[in-house]
C-alpha cells in the first residue's frame, strides 16, 4: 500500500493501530476477555479514524470521546486478564503502554 489518506499520516492513528495489533497478538486466553478486548481496540481504532478527518469540532469531539471509552474498555479488559493469568506479563505492558500514550492523543484531540 503505497497512498495513503492523510489521517492515516497522523501518530495517533499509528499508535491505535499499534494497540488493536498488540491486544491481537497477545492471543490472551480468556475467551471473552480476548473477544472484549479485540472489539473494544478495533473501535478505538475505527472511531479515531473516523474522527480525524472530520472537519465539524462537535463531530470530532464525539467520535474521539467514543474511542476513548473503548480505550478504557481495553485496558480494563487487559488488566483482567493479567490478574487472572490469561495473558504474559510483557504483552500487558506493550498493549497499556500505548493505552497510556493514546489516552494522551485522545484527550488532546477532543479539545
Amino acid at each position: 500500500m503505497t497512498e495513503q489518506f492523510p489521517f492515516q499520516k497522523l501518530d495517533a492513528y499509528a499508535v491505535a493501530k499499534a494497540m488493536a495489533m498488540a491486544v491481537h497478538g497477545a492471543k490472551i486466553s480468556h475467551r471473552e476477555l480476548r473477544d472484549q478486548a479485540e472489539r473494544a481496540s478495533v473501535s478505538t481504532f475505527l472511531q479515531l479514524s473516523e474522527g480525524l478527518p472530520n472537519d465539524a469540532p462537535g463531530m470530532r469531539r464525539r467520535y474521539f470521546t467514543i474511542a476513548r471509552n473503548s480505550l478504557c474498555e481495553v485496558v480494563a479488559a487487559i488488566d483482567l486478564a493479567l490478574a487472572l493469568g490469561a495473558i504474559a506479563e510483557g504483552r500487558a505492558r506493550e498493549v497499556l503502554a500505548a493505552a497510556h500514550r493514546l489516552r494522551g492523543m485522545l484527550i488532546a484531540l477532543a479539545r
